[in-house]
């Protein structure tokens, strides 16, 4: 049996193994033994906050990982359908022991997926999560008494709708603007567009008719093109996707051009340092964040982090600095002053606020920095020698850097999750770049001895 938990939880198909009924029940229960060591406190029944996406599998996984959870005498407060963000905010106010969102995120509707969020919002570390998947891997039973209660809902969406409102300057108005919402025919379906109506903002909504099979199927974060003509065809002021669980956003200029993760946080940076709210002047990037958009944070004085890639690894450089933004070109940003994971729509609404703040159309902003050509390629081995073991290899990694010059740059590692070596080349020219990644893509496999 190969690892359960990936970068954002246990992700698989319904109803094969890891997904099926009985074992979604073992993963509820052993969630239990070992979150309940972390907040227990005496006199209290243990609570736990459970939110879905509108996945056609969602009901039948949350009944499954519900008996789980009664198992261990926890009470489960069923939030229905609600954004994965909205659960991390409403584990830490109510003080709850844990959170769970049934959500495969950006996944095809085939695939659901179980997230879990500690006491204080986070997503589970990943020594916690070990203690979960040695309990169910370990071979031993992991027995327990399937019993059954009258799940408990608690409708939450003002609770979450008032904190994003929260974040805003006071006075803030959408009124007379308009906009372009696609909700990816998910977990934000209803409570993003009530969000933006009750800022006053004009929309148009596309993606917000969910039938359990059609959750990011063309639209969505991934599935921009759709928004994009929409936002031209009704003359918007922009145009925003979110992803199926709504963790992260794509948004359009007013000419339908799409602006990603890094043209986000190509805004939103140089905005808060300017408003002394950016720590240390540093931002927190992956990566895979283009080169141009760190030579444009450098060149407006902030400094950039950069980690692999995943959201978790974004938080947790942003905790060790008391960093207050970061984010993934995937669109999903994180604006730690407001929340400890990313949120598509405190992203949305923080990014209108900076922009009509500076009074700027959402165009200016897609030609303030140059974008790199990128290159990305993969390539299957059969195990991994450390590169610094491979004949010559870094040697020619070295001397293609200084070609390069400082206007470019190139990153190689191997997969976590895969059997695959990565390689990134940027640069000024796409031609240069490829010849560059060709390279090194034929050197290692001559020398590595990884086939």
């Amino acid at each position: 049996m190969g690892k359960l938990f990936g970068t954002d939880g246990i992700r698989g198909i319904p109803w094969n193994y890891p997904f099926t009924g009985e074992f979604i029940s073992k993963i509820g229960y052993a969630a239990t033994l070992v979150l309940a060591n972390y907040n227990r406190r005496p006199g209290r029944k243990p609570v736990v906050l459970i939110g879905m996406d509108p996945r056609e599998s969602g009901k039948r996984i949350k009944k499954a990982l519900v008996e789980g959870i009664w198992a261990n005498k926890f009470k489960v407060l069923d939030l229905g359908i609600v954004p994965t963000p909205a659960v991390a905010y409403l584990v830490k106010r109510e003080k709850a022991d844990f959170g769970v969102m049934i959500s495969a995120s950006h996944n095809p509707p085939e695939f659901n997926g179980i997230k879990f969020f500690s006491s204080d919002g986070l997503k589970l570390n990943e020594a916690i999560e070990n203690k979960i998947e040695a309990l169910l891997l370990s071979g031993k039973p992991l027995a327990f008494k399937h019993i059954t209660h009258a799940i408990r809902k608690k409708d939450y969406s003002k609770d979450y709708i008032d904190f994003i409102k929260g974040t805003l300057p006071p006075g803030f108005s959408l009124k007379g603007v308009r906009l372009v919402l696609d909700c990816a025919n998910g977990a934000a379906y209803k409570i993003a567009p009530r969000i933006f109506r009750e800022l006053g903002a004009e929309i148009t909504v596309i993606g917000a008719k969910p039938d359990g099979k059609n959750i990011n199927i063309g639209c969505g974060a991934l599935h921009t093109e759709a928004m994009q003509k929409e936002t031209v065809r009704s003359k918007a002021y922009c145009g925003i996707s979110l992803d199926g669980d709504a963790d992260r956003c794509m948004f359009s200029d007013e000419k339908g051009r799409l602006l990603d993760g890094d043209d986000l946080v190509s805004i939103a940076a140089p905005y808060m340092r300017g408003e002394e709210r950016l720590t240390n002047s540093r931002a927190v990037l992956t990566f895979m964040s283009n080169y141009g958009l760190i030579k444009h944070l450098n060149d407006k004085g902030i400094k950039v982090i950069q980690v692999p890639v995943g959201d978790k690894n974004v938080t947790d450089a942003m905790e060790k600095g008391d960093l207050k933004i970061g984010g993934e070109s995937s669109g999903h940003i994180i604006f730690r002053e407001f929340a400890p994971t990313g949120d598509g729509v405190l992203t949305a609404v923080q990014i209108l606020a900076a922009v009509r703040d500076m009074g700027r159309p959402f165009s200016y902003f897609k030609r303030l920095w140059k974008r790199y050509p990128q290159i990305v390629g993969s390539l299957k081995v059969a195990h991994k020698p450390p590169l610094e073991k491979v004949h010559g290899f870094r040697d020619k990694i070295l001397k293609f850097e200084g070609e390069l010059r400082g206007n470019g740059r190139i990153f190689i590692r191997y997969s976590g999750t895969e059997p695959l070596l990565r390689i990134l080349v940027e640069g000024e020219s796409k031609a240069v770049i490829r010849n560059i990644a060709d390279d090194l893509m034929a050197h290692y496999k001559k020398h590595s001895g990884a086939f």
